[in-house]
């Protein structure tokens, strides 16, 4: 559903997405990097379970919620890609962190 543009710079970064390689253009946001492989959900509700992704693409919904580098509910629209990144999608309600 939703592609890079045909002038875009190359994909050279690789972020581990649930344990999974892909590839991502260093200084997107981790949103659209997530949205351009073909992943939509990033997290599910606490209370139905129901999938939520990337929607207002400027920090302000917070429905793109995930893990990243280890640190729970960081706003995936606003984290910008760089090599290495680990991403680890939310299931339900998550904790505020240590």
């Amino acid at each position: 559903m939703f592609r890079r543009l045909p002038d875009a710079p190359p994909a050279t970064a690789t972020i581990l997405v649930d344990g999974r390689a892909v590839r991502a253009v260093p200084g997107e946001s981790v949103a659209a990097a997530l949205l351009a492989n073909g992943i939509v959900a990033c997290r599910t509700t606490p209370v139905s379970g129901a999938a939520r992704g990337p929607y207002c693409l400027m920090g302000v919904c917070f429905e793109c919620l995930a893990t990243i580098d280890g640190e729970p509910n960081r706003q995936t629209c606003l984290v910008l890609v760089r090599d290495g990144l680990r991403i680890e999608t939310q299931s339900g309600a998550r904790g505020l962190g240590p």
